[in-house]
């Protein structure tokens, strides 16, 4: 029996895939670019996990992450530049970096005061990076409610915010009528430019109410499906499907859905 940690044998798996002789083809074929997106879709299942309660799916769905991460070292150790245990060494200092109260000398923090010290050494980073503009260093790949909320979250920390959410509110009313003006008119560019200019209002309210604009809209969305469901569910019971019935039907088995709490 191995007595390898399982780690060391994950990357072992992985270089064998890669292998350019013996490896699987369809591994051999893929790079930073193809394998992104099933980085970030399995990111999305971790969180999917989560919200499930499953600690089995939990389990699995880290593995799944994890393969990932090495995934993407095993192609930087190809290209000669870092390898796997170079990326857990330097999350491993920046982790030990952060929290000086934790490995050094530092005072222990309340969580208030520790978010605020994380975010100056976060800043002292990213000028180490060249990262001088108060908006470097937040990811584009980022889902777009999450990025707008995040750039927001950015621009206030140097005071170039909203005072309270009542603001917000009013200026979501203005981009609102904005939109409504736009709509005779029908041009795409200009309703896209003028509803991007909403959601990114939207994102700032969740800021200041201090919720996050993508928890909010997934748990809408799962709302949307349990009400529709259930529209679904009841017409099914007549012998009927959504197509054979009319939208004062579905509106009367919504509210139904809703007044019952779906």
């Amino acid at each position: 029996m191995s007595t390898k940690l399982p780690i060391s044998a994950l990357i072992e798996v992985m270089a064998a895939l890669r292998d350019p002789v013996s490896g699987c083809p369809w591994d051999r074929e893929q790079d930073f670019a193809s394998i992104a997106p099933y980085t970030v879709e399995e990111a999305y299942e971790v969180q999917s996990a989560i919200a499930a309660n499953d600690p089995a799916q939990l389990k699995d769905e880290l593995g799944d992450l994890l393969f990932q991460v090495v995934y993407h070292a095993r192609l930087a150790e190809e290209q000669g530049w870092f390898n796997f245990h170079d990326v857990a060494q330097g999350i491993t200092d920046k982790m030990v970096r952060r929290h000086p109260h934790v490995f050094g000398d530092a005072e222990a923090r309340d969580s208030g005061a520790q978010s605020a010290a994380w975010e100056a050494q976060k800043a002292q980073e990213r000028q180490a990076h060249a990262e001088t503009g108060v908006l470097d260093g937040v990811a584009a790949a980022l889902p777009a409610l999450r990025r707008a909320q995040k750039l927001t979250a950015r621009a206030a920390r140097v005071k170039f915010d909203w005072p309270d959410a009542d603001t917000v509110l009013d200026k979501l009313t203005e981009e609102t009528a904005e939109l409504r003006a736009e709509l005779p008119g029908a041009d795409a560019t200009r309703l896209q430019d003028e509803l991007g200019d909403m959601l990114f209002v939207l994102a700032n309210l969740a800021r200041k109410l201090g919720l996050d604009a993508e928890t909010c809209l997934t748990g809408a969305n799962a709302k949307f499906i349990r009400r529709f469901r259930h529209i679904e569910d009841s017409l099914a019971a007549q012998g009927k499907t959504p197509r054979d019935s009319s939208l004062e039907e579905m509106d009367q088995l919504w509210n139904a859905a809703k007044e019952a709490g779906l």
